[in-house]
């Protein structure tokens, strides 16, 4: 049986053979099992990681996203099989990327309309902008031309336009990481009356005590952030501008659903020790319990199972949920988790696991390009799961 010792020298060994610093923590019914730092948040100054440290959580944000919408579902404010277009009407004549048989691409409307469904399980057809698909193209085209009419605006109005896009499917028939979470956060948003940010602090992040969680710097979060590096081909680290800092700033209005906040360790495990434990954390409910069971369960079919992990040992034995990886085959994931584990990853390093049928929960970061992520988290998972007594 491992022994916290055990995270502790994993935790070392990363550092010692190269990592600039991580922290990790990990919890079970509400209280703190294990923490420790290793490392530093900047080399160059030699600046320790802490449980003050600030880590970009990026994709992380997805699972805050889709755990704020649900909160709106449980107040039958919209439901899963409903149209997008009912709540943003932009999505009512959804165009589709078709291939011809000679190679040749042409656009027809839609047979079946976006579902809000489809937003969460990341079947909406929509990936991100940076690809080199004719939809992702199409995207970038959409924000260059919004920024030039704008210079700033928020994720409502760009979730807006993007309805104008072609998909590169039908709604609902293949699985493609991208915009949907975005869409989410533009829902929340129309929804509510109050922007993503707003609610989020207002529902989540007050309630569990996340002062160290948001989109916008303040207070000392900007002197606290752990700087981001990049590997080089020689294996030095270099460091580089955090990617999406702008968004940080005091004065920016954007805020997206796929990626866009940043947390510490310690208030991360707060969220997932809330989702670990039936949705209440410290005398806080944020969500139900049967509604966390259904964020777990699996929404694809066998065609999107393949999409979603293919070949990639990193979701082996996963399916997707609403808005998170949850483990259907602990043997094909050669995981010691348990069946319904759940959680997400981020583009630096970051990394959930959740487990409600222990009451369990591991929260992981670093902050590198590239996130390492097979390494690194693999081996956490299997070295906290092997304490479990």
């Amino acid at each position: 049986m491992a022994k916290f010792d055990d995270l502790s020298n994993l935790l070392k060994k990363f550092v010692e053979d190269g990592l600039p610093g991580c922290g990790c923590a990990v919890a079970k019914d509400g209280k703190i099992l294990y923490e420790g730092y290793f490392g530093y948040a900047d080399l160059e100054e030699k600046k320790p990681i802490t449980e003050d440290s600030v880590f970009r959580i990026f994709s992380m944000t997805k699972v805050v996203i889709c755990t704020a919408a649900l909160i709106l579902f449980e107040r039958g404010k919209f439901l899963l099989h409903e149209p997008i277009y009912e709540y943003l009407p932009e999505y009512k004549d959804t165009t589709v990327f078709v291939t011809d048989s000679d190679g040749k691409v042409h656009v027809e409307k839609a047979k079946n309309p976006m579902l809000i469904k489809h937003a969460f399980t990341m079947t909406v057809g929509l990936p991100y902008h940076f690809g080199d698909s004719p939809t992702a193209r199409e995207m970038r085209r959409v924000k260059e031309e919004l920024k030039a009419k704008y210079g700033k605006y928020d994720i409502v109005t760009e979730a807006r336009a993007m309805g104008s896009v072609p998909v590169a499917f039908e709604p609902g028939t293949r699985w493609l990481y991208g915009y949907g979470h975005d869409i989410l956060a533009a829902l929340i948003q129309v929804i509510s009356g109050k922007t993503v940010g707003e609610f989020l602090h207002d529902e989540i992040f007050g309630p569990l005590g996340m002062d160290s969680t948001g989109y916008r710097f303040h207070g000392d979060i900007k002197e606290r952030m752990v700087s981001c590096y990049k590997k080089n081909e020689n294996g030095t680290w270099e460091k580089v501008s955090g990617f999406l800092d702008e968004y940080h700033q005091p004065d920016a209005i954007y805020e997206a659903g796929g990626a866009g906040l940043y947390s510490t360790v310690r208030d991360y495990l707060k969220f997932s020790q809330m989702l670990a434990n039936g949705g209440c954390y410290n005398g806080h409910r944020i969500i139900g319990r049967k509604t966390i069971d259904l964020m777990r369960t699996n929404q694809l079919n066998e065609q999107q199972l393949k999409d979603f992990n293919f070949n990639n040992p990193y979701l082996a034995g996963y399916g997707y949920g609403l808005g998170v990886r949850t483990l259907m085959n602990p043997a094909e994931g050669n995981s010691n988790s348990s069946v319904g584990e759940f959680g997400w990853t981020g583009a630096l390093g970051t990394y959930v696991s959740i487990d409600p049928s222990e009451g369990f929960s591991v929260v992981y970061m670093h902050q590198t390009i590239p996130n390492m992520e097979v390494y690194h988290h693999l081996r956490v998972r299997a070295v906290a799961y092997g304490c479990l007594r």
